[in-house]
């Protein structure tokens, strides 16, 4: 299936940014369970958009009823949760629209949810967004690129097996 091209170059498997805003460190996140790194290594961006785009090609393995997360699979099996917004399960949807449904296949850069980011921030919520390799165990290296502003879809994580 051309859907799932080998994603692992030999400089690694690509992963992008699935929103626009600042990429930082996972470790700058007020959250143990992200910061620790307890469900997986990865990244988190401050969002400056609303639209939260797959970060690589594969299908959507889930997406909370909430619409707060959703996480793709991808043909060479990483998995990757991200995470819209710091205890925002608690708005039990308010703000979010969901864009994919589970199964679906996904191109990078095809959109999965919407958050009304200015909303969730009035509404005391931080926004912030980690971005998590689920399966990092799998993985022989997860590497971060430097923390900077990043576009959706830019590179932002090299998984290499």
């Amino acid at each position: 299936m051309k859907l799932f091209q080998n994603l692992f170059a030999k400089d690694g498997m690509k992963i992008g940014a699935p929103v626009a805003g600042k990429l930082v460190s996972i470790k700058e996140v007020n959250d143990p369970t992200f910061a620790d790194e307890i469900l997986g290594k990865g990244v988190a961006v401050i969002p400056t958009d609303n639209r939260i785009c797959a970060p690589a090609d594969g299908v959507v393995s889930t997406v909370f009823p909430t619409g707060h997360a959703a996480a793709v699979t991808t043909g060479d099996g990483a998995e990757i949760l991200i995470h819209v917004g710091l205890d925002t399960v608690k708005l039990n949807g308010k703000h979010y629209t969901i864009h994919a449904a589970e199964g679906q296949e996904v191109k990078k850069g095809d959109l999965l949810l919407e958050a009304d980011i200015e909303q969730i921030k009035a509404e005391g919520y931080d926004v912030i967004t980690p971005m998590v390799i689920c399966n990092s165990d799998d993985f022989a290296e997860i590497k971060m690129e430097d923390p900077r502003d990043v576009a959706q879809g830019d590179d932002v994580l090299t998984l290499r097996k």
